[in-house]
């Protein structure tokens, strides 16, 4: 999918009247109003313009040219960087990281360990990865999501259905919290 039609996607949405900042609602509510937040996968920057919006220090990394030009185009001011999520380091620790859209399931068959230590190196003490991403049968899912986490020193701390926090009772679509051990 290209950036603009990713881009109208979330437009179609929005003039649908269907709130397109769920994600951001949910990091928001986790930080409580301050922090820096690294959108990790942050593709036309989507996510990280509306958590900067409101007032939080952003960072994005997607590896995809097209992705992150369109994030530059919307928000020259922000910090954006093309990198492969799984060897990427901005020496810095942030007090969120969010993989939203389906980050997981678009990241290199087999790279999967590797994105989530990467983005764990990147917590600070008392920081959450959050990650949303649709379980489909015989792909990654929560199992291998959870193991990676604990492999790089991160504990499951809430999981929901939706970015709304929808009880998890199982289903398609997970929302999860890790925290550092």
């Amino acid at each position: 999918m290209s950036g603009r039609d990713y881009d109208a996607r979330w437009e179609r949405l929005a003039a649908e009247g269907q709130n397109p900042h769920g994600e951001a609602d949910f990091a928001d509510s986790l930080l409580g109003g301050a922090g820096r937040v690294l959108d990790a996968g942050c593709g036309t920057g989507r996510v990280a313009i509306e958590l900067a919006r409101r007032g939080y220090g952003i960072a994005g990394v997607d590896i995809d040219d097209e992705m992150i030009s369109g994030a530059r185009a919307k928000a020259p001011e922000l910090e954006w960087h093309q990198m492969d999520l799984a060897s990427f380091d901005l020496g810095e620790a942030f007090d969120t990281v969010v993989m939203a859209g389906n980050v997981l399931l678009f990241t290199a068959p087999g790279t999967e360990a590797a994105v989530v230590e990467r983005c764990a190196a990147h917590l600070g003490a008392g920081g959450a990865l959050v990650a949303g991403f649709g379980l489909r049968g015989g792909g990654y899912g929560l199992s291998r999501y959870d193991a990676d986490c604990a492999a790089a020193g991160l504990v499951l701390a809430e999981r929901y259905s939706t970015w709304e926090r929808g009880a998890w009772e199982g289903g398609d679509y997970a929302v999860s919290v890790h925290r550092p051990a």
